[in-house]
């Protein structure tokens, strides 16, 4: 959720050593039913993830806000998948993807190359080898971005990190990268910070809010089809309007103690969730 900053994509690995893996204008997404395989779902190792002791107060505590249950049954996971999560950051979703995937799937972390902030991941990870011993990470130039084999994985996930490569103009590379490394049919899952209807991507870029449309097209651009959205992360009480955009809202608090009761009040930002398919047809 944090501005541009590599230490977002904090988490070099667990393993000694890295796997070298290599226009629809949409404003307001509307709740969709999730795909047939998602019944196929175990919702009891889901809850056991979700549940784990190893998991940090502070992110389950967050819940509430991130529907985390919710969101990776929309998206279709199943513990069976193959699938990479992209600039994982510090974790919040990877207690949860690491373990649920550790017996019978596989965990990527894609991580930006170069970065400094994996320590206390390390070392918080390697308190519980029971549930990450089976985690996977690559490493990746987010300018030039090459994820892994292509067609190697079942889903790529990627929570709000989008706005951060419309910023800098990487986006579009990112797109092309998920369709390259999913196989034919697999899913895109993306959820990010939702702007105003109607706004165009430079009235709001440098606020971390993004027009659905936009990021609609980047996937659709790249060769996805949009499959479903859903209001899981829709957040009613924020106006979007914020002194310091996003990073105004919990968990950042830029304003500092500056009215950060308005700001609790408030929560998490209004989000979209989208799921995308990789057609089967597709190479």
């Amino acid at each position: 959720m944090k501005k541009l900053a590599f230490a977002c994509a904090g988490l070099l690995g667990l393993t000694a050593s890295f796997a070298s893996l290599a226009a629809t204008e949409v404003d307001q997404p509307t709740q969709a039913t999730p795909p047939a395989s998602a019944g196929q779902l175990s919702a009891s190792q889901l809850d056991k993830a979700i549940a784990g002791s190893w998991r940090s107060p502070e992110n389950k505590a967050r819940d509430q806000y991130r529907h985390p249950k919710e969101m990776l049954t929309f998206f279709g996971i199943r513990p069976d998948m193959t699938v990479i999560e992209i600039w994982p950051s510090g974790g919040w979703f990877t207690e949860i993807l690491a373990p649920f995937l550790h017996d019978n799937g596989h965990y990527i972390g894609a991580v930006e190359a170069g970065s400094k902030s994996t320590a206390a991941l390390q070392k918080k990870f390697s308190f519980a080898p029971a549930q990450y011993g089976n985690a996977k990470f690559v490493e990746f130039n987010h300018k030039a971005p090459v994820l892994g084999a292509p067609g190697s994985a079942d889903m790529v996930l990627t929570f709000r990190n989008v706005h951060n490569w419309a910023a800098d103009g990487s986006a579009e590379a990112m797109f092309k990268s998920f369709f390259a490394v999913l196989k034919p049919g697999g899913v895109l899952g993306v959820e990010d910070h939702r702007a105003d209807a109607g706004k165009k991507l430079d009235e709001v870029v440098n606020s971390g809010y993004l027009p659905t449309d936009y990021v609609i097209k980047l996937a659709t651009d790249a060769g996805f089809k949009l499959d479903a959205q859903s209001e899981i992360n829709a957040n009613p009480k924020d106006d979007h309007n914020h002194p310091k955009g996003v990073w105004t809202l919990p968990p950042t608090y830029d304003m500092g103690e500056t009215d950060k009761a308005k700001w609790k009040a408030i929560g998490e930002s209004d989000r979209m969730t989208l799921r995308f398919v990789k057609p089967a047809t597709a190479k």
